[in-house]
């Protein structure tokens, strides 16, 4: 094809397009001294030697982070990390403080070998982990021990990508905070990591054409969103709808009423609340159900209880088989303050806790991590696909189980729900949101049909 632009035309063109994508890093890090950074938090020393940013860690010392004295918001941050020993760190960004405590989104740099979830993301002092690698289980293997590793932050708006050693670790979607500076931690420790250290070096920062010069998305990487009620492109994409609006009683009714209950539930900022009774099971406005039945799906919300409160959230639901009192029957995700209600202690080790599958499968050995308490959002994720099942809480998998097996079909023959025949191996069915008698809210639910 005749090319019809003169030589200097062609040339100009050329140059305005190169000048839009060129890439301007800036280093944060001048590889002689700590200019420009400041330590905040604990009393851990930091050093430079040979270009590189040394961290001691100080025995009983808080979390120490040596921070950028200016902020950031959209970027792409690169940098090396050296760990010697097995002392967890993380690099923060879009942080801020709290007194003189540091609070931020981090990616975490985690050399426990059980665990392994460098490049995920943690929110320091704040809502702790929002994308463990128990979502992305080929991450886990991206960070090693005792060499140099390349970390890679991405942020643009609400959209926060890690990588390590250039594999794509989390991918985080949230709008909780978009603008704060960057930090190196020390991790507090004891006595018995006296001398353990971390390095740091070719730290650089780029700020301009971010959505140009991202990495293109492991399309195995599951993308966590924090939005309120809001769906991502990604979700769209792969299949997601919002179970409740945010703003309306569409797509629910009464699990024994033809109508969504007159009073009792409430909706009000985008939250979903059943207000509290007399902690009875149902025996104020009563559960609430979807108005349509589902057999393979994967559902996700976050629920916040008040302290000492029990729910559920049930599925595979016939609320024809209980028409009298108590709640609709199907299996259930259990919502429950371990440490204050005492339904925690009933049941058999533990088959009535939060996450587990109620008085059926005890939820995996409890992490700190899991169990955020009364008063804070958590998530709840259940996957349904023929025939197994999955519980998860705050993304970490704590029950599966195949409801066709006949180990279920022995712990159904020996718990509350063996009246029911074939209990839990229905074909599909309703899904629900527990009423008993203490005040849950409920946000963010959505599913997918697979």
């Amino acid at each position: 094809m005749k090319n019809n632009l003169t030589p200097p035309l062609l040339i100009l063109l050329l140059c305005v397009t190169y000048s839009s994508k060129s890439q301007t890093w800036n280093s944060l890090f001048n590889g002689k001294n700590l200019d420009g950074w400041e330590v905040k938090g604990g009393t851990a020393l930091f050093d430079v030697k040979d270009g590189e940013i040394i961290g001691k860690a100080v025995v009983n010392s808080p979390n120490t982070f040596l921070c950028t004295k200016e902020n950031f918001t959209d970027f792409i941050l690169e940098l090396e990390v050296f760990l010697p020993n097995d002392m967890n760190s993380g690099v923060q960004f879009r942080s801020n403080l709290d007194g003189n405590r540091v609070i931020g989104y981090q990616a975490e740099i985690d050399p426990d070998g059980r665990r392994a979830w460098t490049g995920g993301i943690y929110d320091e002092g704040r809502r702790n982990w929002l994308y463990p690698l128990s979502r992305n289980e080929k991450g886990r293997s991206a960070f090693q021990l005792g060499r140099w590793n390349r970390i890679r932050i991405e942020c643009l708006g609400n959209d926060i990508r890690t990588y390590i050693n250039d594999i794509h670790t989390s991918w985080l979607i949230d709008d909780m905070t978009h603008e704060g500076f960057f930090g190196l931690q020390v991790h507090s420790i004891g006595p018995d990591k006296e001398g353990y250290s971390v390095r740091w070096k070719n730290i650089n920062v780029l700020t301009e054409n971010i959505r140009v010069f991202r990495n293109t998305p492991d399309p195995d990487v599951t993308q966590i969103s924090y939005l309120k009620n809001e769906l991502t492109e990604w979700e769209k994409n792969k299949g997601f709808r919002l179970l409740w609006d945010g703003e309306t009683t569409n797509g629910w009714r009464g699990a024994k009423l033809d109508r969504f209950p007159k009073s009792g539930w409430t909706i009000q900022d985008g939250i979903l609340t059943i207000e509290a009774t007399d902690g009875g099971e149902s025996t104020g406005p009563g559960d609430i159900v979807t108005t349509r039945n589902y057999g393979n799906f994967e559902l996700e919300l976050e629920f916040r209880f008040t302290e000492g409160a029990n729910s559920g959230i049930k599925y595979f639901v016939d609320p024809s088989l209980n028409q009298g009192a108590g709640s609709a029957i199907g299996c259930e995700f259990q919502i429950l303050d371990d440490q204050l209600h005492p339904d925690a202690k009933k049941g058999v080790e533990g088959n009535r806790t939060l996450g587990s599958l109620y008085d059926l499968i005890a939820k995996d050995p409890p992490s700190k991590w899991r169990l955020k308490g009364p008063n804070r959002w958590q998530k709840a994720r259940i996957v349904s696909k023929d025939g197994q099942v999955e519980h998860w809480l705050n993304n970490e998998l704590v029950v599966t189980y195949d409801r066709y097996s006949q180990m279920f079909d022995a712990l159904v023959n020996y718990s509350k729900y063996q009246k029911w025949e074939h209990f839990g191996r229905w074909p599909e069915g309703l899904i629900l949101l527990q009423d008993h008698g203490d005040e849950v809210n409920f946000r963010s639910i959505k599913i997918r049909e697979l």
